[in-house]
């Protein structure tokens, strides 16, 4: 074995070309030249670390033992001295440290979702909560999401019979689950706790709920899955993949998370690049650093032959991130298709763009039959996200024909208090949930339907047709320029 050279840190700062780039982490230094183009968070953030010392930058998106497993055949020594990040020689900052946050408040005094999200606001790095809270440009999506909920009216009946006990019971992909709630994908959990997505996995097998597990999260899938043990019994998880630039790459990532235990495919279509998200940026960009390796060039007609040469056969494919009925009706035109996620990416993408309960709702006007099962019997489960807060707002979602229904910053805020945290978050919204059913006279899932919500303050705004080409009455069309 070749003994580990002792580098200084003038000559770890000689590396920082893409032809030669070297970057320490935990006092050991790797050669990543060549592992710059396949890094799933994209070249520019390791090339930007070359000829440094990356651990700070490393901790917030990764656990400690996963350089190891990655990069371990690429050390090529150990770095001596004071690393490029030492500022014992450098002057005092001129303004004065950040003032430090105040403790978190007890979790049993929280009593509602958005109590996790003003406790978060207390205690978490201003980092880290700008990567959680931000949203597109305007953030005019991220808010109307939940506004439009709000619109949409209940009309509860009376004099039935709602004795306890209330059943949330349900199924996702045909897996039982006892809530149509589960834990969208996501990333930087790291940031916010210790235990990383794995405190939110845990919680959800322990209620036997579901979670869609990112392909961005910062800990192990491994680690992750765990939590989902067979021999356990409880929840289910499904694997949400970005598109790589580097397909080969892409199709590692789905062969591990089937053979882990994944039970369906969630690809994310809503962010074919990263949207401006502003308080992100003012905080040096965490979203930037990981969303450096998606690919834009996904279509209808290389995507989905793609997924089912390497899926097995009937393996639960979802399209998370339909905005139109246009695109939602393909999608039910595509067999292999088992669901779709109604989603915005909550409003972090493209600002403007449609409140998720608004797309729900021109489904049913313009293509009503995707609720329906296909001419062989199959049929495309439809869910939705972006503004689920309350249990209204889940009730509301299933009464228009949601199958479940997804949420994602709320965990990332109580994720701030660990598993126990995402578990009481999640408590939470089934019981606000089950209150909003017993209200209305009922007391299973089976029973709810669109009568219970009264649509008309918004009825105006759907569109009325599946031409996604053509405007209404605007028959302009750019003319398009001549050869000379």
């Amino acid at each position: 074995m070749t003994p580990l050279l002792e580098i200084s840190p003038a000559e770890l700062a000689a590396h920082n070309t893409p032809q030669s780039a070297w970057i320490a982490i935990n006092s050991a230094v790797y050669d990543v030249t060549d592992f710059v183009r396949i890094h799933p968070g994209g070249a520019s953030v390791l090339l930007g670390l070359a000829g440094r010392d990356g651990t700070d930058e490393y901790k917030t998106a990764h656990p400690d033992d996963l350089v190891a497993s990655v990069l371990g055949d690429r050390r090529v020594g150990v770095l001596t001295g004071p690393s490029s990040q030492d500022t014992t020689t450098t002057p005092p900052p001129l303004a004065p440290p950040e003032e430090t946050k105040t403790q978190k408040p007890p979790l049993n005094t929280l009593i509602s979702t958005h109590d996790f999200r003003r406790a978060a606001q207390q205690y978490l790095p201003p980092r880290t909560l700008a990567f959680i809270s931000s949203a597109a440009t305007d953030s005019q999506t991220h808010h109307n999401n939940t506004k439009a909920y709000s619109l949409l009216t209940l009309r509860p009946l009376i004099l039935r019979n709602v004795t306890p006990p209330i059943s949330l019971a349900t199924s996702i992909q045909s897996h039982p689950v006892s809530s149509p709630i589960f834990a969208c994908p996501t990333s930087m959990g790291l940031t916010v706790h210790s235990d990383g997505e794995s405190a939110i996995a845990r919680a959800c097998a322990s209620l036997n709920m579901a979670q869609v597990i990112s392909t961005s999260a910062s800990s192990p899938l491994s680690s992750i899955s765990h939590s989902y043990s067979p021999k356990k019994g409880k929840g289910v998880w499904f694997y949400q993949l970005y598109v790589n630039h580097n397909l080969d790459s892409s199709k590692k990532h789905i062969l591990e998370a089937v053979r882990l235990g994944a039970q369906g495919v969630w690809v994310t279509l809503d962010a074919p690049v990263l949207g401006k998200r502003e308080a992100d940026l003012r905080q040096k960009g965490i979203a930037a650093q990981v969303a450096g390796y998606i690919s834009p060039s996904a279509s209808w007609d290389s995507l989905l032959p793609w997924l089912t040469q390497i899926l097995p056969p009937g393996f639960p494919i979802v399209l998370k991130g339909v905005q139109t009925a246009a695109d939602a009706k393909r999608a039910w035109e595509c067999r292999d298709v088992k669901g779709i996620v109604i989603s915005n990416h909550g409003g972090r993408s493209l600002d403007t763009s449609t409140p998720a309960v608004l797309v729900l709702l021109e489904l049913h006007r313009c293509c009503p039959e995707v609720f329906e099962e296909r001419d062989d019997g199959t049929k495309m489960e439809v869910y939705v996200d972006g503004g689920i807060w309350r249990g209204t707002d889940v009730f509301k979602a299933l009464c228009l024909g949601a199958r479940a229904v997804g949420v994602g910053r709320g965990v990332l805020y109580a994720l701030g208090y660990g598993e126990e945290g995402v578990r009481r978050y999640f408590e939470i919204l089934n019981d606000e949930l089950k209150t909003t059913m017993q209200m209305c006279g009922i007391t299973s899932l089976d029973q709810v339907h669109p009568g219970f919500v009264n649509t008309r303050a918004v009825d105006h705004l759907i569109p009325d047709s599946l031409d996604h080409d053509h405007h209404p009455y605007i028959k302009w069309r750019p003319h398009r320029r001549t050869k000379l």
